[in-house]
């Protein structure tokens, strides 16, 4: 009886984080078609990212379960093909015109740097780890061609933290640095649509973020402040805002996810944003991969989430399911681990008998 309490206790704790993530995005889903109920409001586009996040997670749990290498070179590679192919119009990875924009070109580098850096680590051999290390510094190099310094400095971050990560021994300390860093990046977005800042700070920010897309975060706050609970509705900010509405390349969002949240569903969406990151971090912190593989993916999905409060990154499906697919690699059980535990178990009988 107890060596079989033994076998079963890892599946059972690993599938915790698989079962907040399951009432994370079923709410997220759920919540949305409150925010639209009795409005002229579309939901469909936060339905379409919630299941492109959970096809994304258990497809990367499924192939990195079997072929963890092979799966992130894929994955990478896929993201700067997409990255590349985007300013083309790959379908739902259009290129937005607004200066200073943070979409496709910033994210897929950094997601595809963070699915090579990881497949480096789970590599049996110098040669191969060092080819997927290149590629994350052509992640970096195919940002810098497509215009995006905020992409290429992206990459090239999630490459030295893979590499600063192999001298650190407990992910906990590391995890809680980038889950300070996102709510650095998030508190500060709102500071500046509130208007909170010192001057000097403030003009110097709305220099970096262009000071259209600031009206367009102050609008967001207002809505807001009309409607806490439920919002406005899904995609309704570009009709409702007067900036976007007159800016002929806002593409009617307010370019920040954080804010579009918080303007179309309230502060309850707002906080289910937030809590989707946090059920990332907390399925990587109990993931069976090794640290560096945690950490790695930790700081590829943070600069994610940076890039998702002050820009438009969330909105491109090939974005929000390759955060799904880096997730559910650095989440997935590594090969021959089911039969290490099972024998395990035998030895433990074993030895009791």
């Amino acid at each position: 009886m107890s060596a079989s309490t033994g076998r079963s206790a890892a599946p059972e704790r690993r599938a915790g984080p698989d079962l907040v993530g399951v009432l994370v995005l079923g709410t997220c889903a759920g919540w949305s078609l409150v925010a639209a109920a009795g409005r002229e409001a579309r939901p469909e586009g936060v339905l379409l990212a919630v299941l492109a996040v959970a096809a994304g997670y258990a497809l990367g749990r499924i192939s990195g379960s079997l072929v963890p290498v092979a799966a992130a070179t894929c994955a990478a590679t896929a993201g700067l093909l997409l990255a590349y192919a985007s300013r083309d119009g790959v379908p739902g990875a259009t290129v937005d015109p607004l200066p200073g924009h943070i979409g496709v070109s910033a994210a897929l580098p950094a997601l595809a740097a963070g699915a090579a850096c990881c497949g480096a680590w789970a590599a049996g051999t110098a040669v191969v780890r060092l080819a997927l290390r290149l590629l994350a510094v052509g992640c970096a190099g195919t940002a810098l061609a497509l215009g995006s310094a905020a992409g290429c400095a992206a990459a090239l971050g999630v490459l030295l933290c893979s590499l600063a990560a192999a001298r650190m021994r407990h992910r906990t300390v590391g995890l809680a640095g980038l889950a300070a860093v996102a709510a650095l990046v998030a508190v500060g977005s709102v500071a500046v649509a509130e208007d909170v800042l010192p001057d000097g700070l403030t003009v110097s920010l709305e220099g970096q973020l262009t000071p259209e897309r600031v009206l367009l975060w102050r609008d967001a706050v207002e809505l807001a402040e009309e409607h806490p609970v439920r919002g406005t509705g899904p995609d309704r900010f570009g009709g409702l805002s007067p900036v976007a509405r007159q800016s002929p390349v806002a593409a009617g969002k307010p370019h920040s996810a954080l804010l579009q949240q918080a303007a179309e569903q309230g502060a309850v969406g707002a906080t289910l944003l937030g809590a989707t990151y946090g059920w990332i971090l907390y399925a990587l912190w109990r993931s069976p991969r090794r640290t560096p593989v945690v950490l790695t993916a930790g700081a590829a999905l943070t600069a994610l989430a940076a890039f998702a409060c002050v820009g438009n990154a969330l909105s491109f499906t090939p974005v929000t399911m390759g955060a799904g697919l880096l997730a559910g690699l650095a989440t997935a059980r590594p090969p021959g681990d089911g039969q290490q535990e099972a024998e395990r178990g035998v030895e433990v009988v074993h030895a009791r008998g």
